[in-house]
C-alpha cells in the first residue's frame, strides 16, 4: 500500500465524524483520491503534503469524467474533511463556486413515495428487518437509523429520540410519535429488541445491514428511500391542509401570503423531524 493510501485511512480511523454509512463512504472516496493522484503524477504523496494543486487536479480531473454536480460537491467536502484534518483548510476554497461548480437542481417533479407492500413485507424472514422497514414507513427514518433503533432509548412517549450515532452527519433529532399506528410499531419494536437494537447480537452493524440488502432484494422492496419522501408528504398535509405540489397541491407561486408562512413553517418542521438542516432539501420530496 503507498504511503498516502495507508495514512489516509488512519485519519479515517482516528477521526471517525458522521455516521457509519458516512465514514465509510468518506474512505472509499479518499482512497479513490490517493489513487487518482498517484495516477495524475503526484507520487510520494503524504496526508500532511496536500496543497492547492492537488485539489484542483482532482477536480479537474472529475469535472473532464463528466461527473454530476452533487457527486463533485460530495468529493470537495471529502477534500475540505481531508485538508481540516491535517490542519491545511487554507488549501480548499471554501466556497464551491470558486472551482466554477453550479446549483444542483433539488426540486422534484414526480413523487418517489412508496407505501410498504404487506405482501412483500411478510416475505422477509428475518423479524429484526421486517421491523427496521416498518419504523422507516411510520417515522421516515434512514435505513442505517432504523437498523440501529434501540426502542428502550429512543421510546419517550410522545416522541423517539435518535442517537447522533445512528444519524447522517451525527446530528440528533426527535420526531414526534403523533398516532395510534406509530404507538403500535414501537410496541411491536420494544417486544422484538427488548432492552437492546435491532441488530440481532450475534451480528454487526454491517453484517445486519448486508442481511437487509439481501432480504429486501430478495422480496422485491427496492428503493426503499421512498418512505421517507412518503413521510414527509403525509406530513406536509398534515401540516398544511393540503397535499403537497408534488401531489397536485398549490405550489408556491399559487400560495396567498397566509399560505406561504404555512408552507414555510411546515417545510422546516419537516426538514427538522428528517434529519436535514435545510428547508430548501423539502424539495427533493415535497416539490415546489
Amino acid at each position: 500500500m503507498r504511503k498516502l493510501n495507508f495514512q489516509l485511512k488512519q485519519l479515517c480511523k482516528t477521526s471517525r465524524d458522521g455516521s457509519y454509512t458516512t465514514q465509510s463512504n468518506r474512505h472509499n472516496i479518499l482512497q479513490k483520491m490517493a489513487e487518482d493522484l498517484y495516477k495524475l503524477g503526484f507520487r510520494g504523496m503524504q496526508a500532511k503534503s496536500i496543497k492547492q494543486k492537488h485539489v484542483e487536479a482532482l477536480i479537474n480531473q472529475y469535472k473532464q469524467e463528466g461527473l454530476s454536480i452533487g457527486t463533485l460537491k460530495n468529493r470537495i467536502s471529502v477534500l475540505r474533511w481531508w485538508a481540516n484534518k491535517v490542519e491545511k483548510p487554507q488549501v480548499v476554497a471554501k466556497n464551491n463556486e470558486y472551482y466554477e461548480i453550479g446549483s444542483r437542481t433539488m426540486v422534484a417533479k414526480t413523487s418517489k413515495a412508496q407505501e410498504l407492500d404487506q405482501q412483500k413485507l411478510n416475505s422477509i424472514t428475518d423479524p429484526h428487518i421486517r421491523m427496521s422497514l416498518e419504523l422507516q414507513a411510520a417515522f421516515g427514518l434512514r435505513r442505517e437509523e432504523s437498523i440501529k433503533f434501540i426502542p428502550s432509548y429512543a421510546d419517550h412517549q410522545d416522541h423517539i429520540r435518535l442517537k447522533s450515532t445512528w444519524c447522517k452527519g451525527g446530528r440528533e433529532r426527535t420526531i414526534p410519535i403523533r398516532t395510534e399506528y406509530q404507538r403500535a410499531i414501537l410496541n411491536k419494536a420494544h417486544q422484538l429488541a427488548g432492552r437492546g437494537s435491532l441488530i440481532p447480537s450475534q451480528l454487526s452493524y454491517v453484517q445486519q445491514m448486508r442481511r437487509y440488502e439481501n432480504q429486501t432484494s430478495k422480496a422485491g422492496l427496492c428503493k426503499m428511500h421512498g418512505l421517507r419522501h412518503a413521510y414527509a408528504q403525509i406530513r406536509y398535509q398534515e401540516l398544511t391542509g393540503w397535499p403537497a405540489p408534488i401531489n397536485q397541491g398549490p405550489s408556491s407561486m399559487q400560495l396567498i401570503s397566509g399560505q406561504k408562512q404555512i408552507d414555510l413553517n411546515a417545510r422546516l418542521i419537516i426538514s427538522k423531524e428528517m434529519g436535514h438542516a435545510r428547508e430548501q432539501v423539502t424539495a427533493v420530496y415535497l416539490g415546489r
